[in-house]
């Protein structure tokens, strides 16, 4: 069209370019076709505004996005619903919902694809308290509860930990496989590893064919668990639906195997994968030589690691830690000269908890918390209370009893009583 030079394009045609290219995420065609539209002057009409809105946030080009969603001045549900999705697919859950908030503020009603998203984002970011209200608010709106909606819904009820919910949500009459993937991972990534395989059982007598996704769960619930020969079986089982094993099935393997102390078994099954290891798997292996204290493979297994992702500092930490389970202090004073000299510095470990409809960060070392006082006294507590029942450091037995704190975690060359106070 355009090298002929007739019928010239209009909006719609610019619109549907740009939605071609957000489909296969060519965002170098994109600009092109951006640049087009500003030099034939279609730049400010709504459809184009919205397919560029589209294009950007679905190459996770947020800002881009955030950029023309912002010029747009009639934004309609399409808009709203692409940068609330952009926003929840790259991480950014609390802007996601931050979005959807001032959706309902400006009074534009969402349907069941922009609800997917909102739902996604409470899965990801753990809160369930909002995720609750988000599913009476679309009861209370009408909106059509299809089977993606109910499948985004049974996915966040599992992974903010409420099992019982997906339970309910998961009594729907049609169900495919990402449905019952949804369900199968939720309960292995809680431990219930019967269920799961349970639930795996329930999806072969519904005829629905499993996918790589399904075995990840399947696989997980037999790590979690210890089910070494189980999860060999499933793996010969997913072989045999043609499945071919992704990165994350080779990686469920390892850690399989890993979890269950076959570090050895571990890193002859990478040795042979007929693809090359990612840095996520050579890391599980680390974290496998660390527990288990196998010091010769894990230098070796470090050394790839460290090829791999030279300015992760997460590695040089995994090398830290094995050296310190040996009590190998000038090579830890290595590690850590290592990561001065490149000016790697380690990030602090957080985790979140939410509460009454608020999430709370907490950071390594950062105390700022307002209730960081009464945080102490609990933990105090807790601390009294172990040691009143009789446990005692893991690394003088046996670790037969896994959930039994142990201080030896706590790798600094110091004394016991500093240790447990730094746990």
């Amino acid at each position: 069209m355009v090298k002929r030079g007739y019928p010239n394009p209009n909006t719609y045609t610019m619109a549907f370019v740009l939605k071609a290219c957000s489909i296969v995420s060519a965002m170098e065609e994109g600009r092109q076709v951006r640049a087009t539209v500003l030099k034939s002057g279609f730049g400010s009409g709504p459809s184009v505004e919205t397919a560029l809105v589209n294009l950007y946030a679905k190459c996770e080009d947020i800002v881009l996005a955030r950029k023309v969603f912002d010029e747009i001045t009639d934004r309609n549900l399409v808009a709203w619903s692409t940068m609330i999705s952009g926003h929840a697919k790259i991480g950014l859950v609390y802007e996601a919902l931050s979005l959807f908030g001032d959706m309902q503020i400006v009074g534009v009603v969402p349907d069941e694809v922009t609800m997917v998203s909102v739902i996604s984002a409470c899965a990801a970011s753990g809160a369930l308290d909002t995720g609750r209200w988000v599913q009476a608010y679309i009861k209370k709106q009408l909106i059509e509860t299809d089977l993606n909606l109910s499948t985004a819904l049974v996915n966040m009820y599992a992974k903010c930990g409420w099992i019982e919910r997906p339970k309910e949500v998961d009594a729907m009459p049609v169900k495919d496989t990402k449905a019952w993937s949804s369900m199968i991972v939720g309960l292995a990534i809680h431990g219930l590893a019967e269920d799961a395989l349970e639930e795996f059982s329930r999806m072969e007598k519904a005829k629905v064919e499993p996918n790589h996704v399904t075995f990840i769960g399947v696989l997980s619930a037999c790590a979690h668990s210890g089910l070494v020969s189980k999860g060999r079986r499933y793996r010969s089982r997913m072989l045999e639906f043609g499945i071919i094993p992704s990165m994350e099935l080779y990686g469920c393997m390892v850690d399989l195997l890993c979890r269950a102390s076959l570090v050895e078994d571990a890193y002859t099954f990478v040795q042979t994968m007929p693809i090359q290891p990612n840095p996520v798997i050579w890391r599980t292996l680390l974290v496998g030589c660390k527990r288990n204290k196998i010091l010769d493979i894990g230098e070796i297994i470090a050394q790839r690691v460290l090829e791999l992702k030279p300015h992760n500092a997460e590695n040089y930490i995994l090398l830290w830690n094995l050296y310190a389970s040996h009590s190998e202090w000038e090579m830890m004073s290595q590690v850590r000269k290592e990561m001065k000299d490149r000016g790697i510095k380690a990030v602090p470990g957080c985790s979140s908890i939410e509460l009454d409809g608020l999430v709370h960060e907490f950071v390594m070392g950062d105390w700022s918390h307002p209730e960081a006082n009464e945080i102490r006294e609990i933990l105090r507590d807790i601390s009294k209370r172990v040691h009143a029942v009789g446990h005692r450091d893991m690394s003088k037995r046996v670790h037969a009893v896994r959930h039994e704190p142990g201080i030896s975690d706590v790798l600094h060359n110091m004394v016991d009583q500093e240790r447990e106070c730094s746990l």
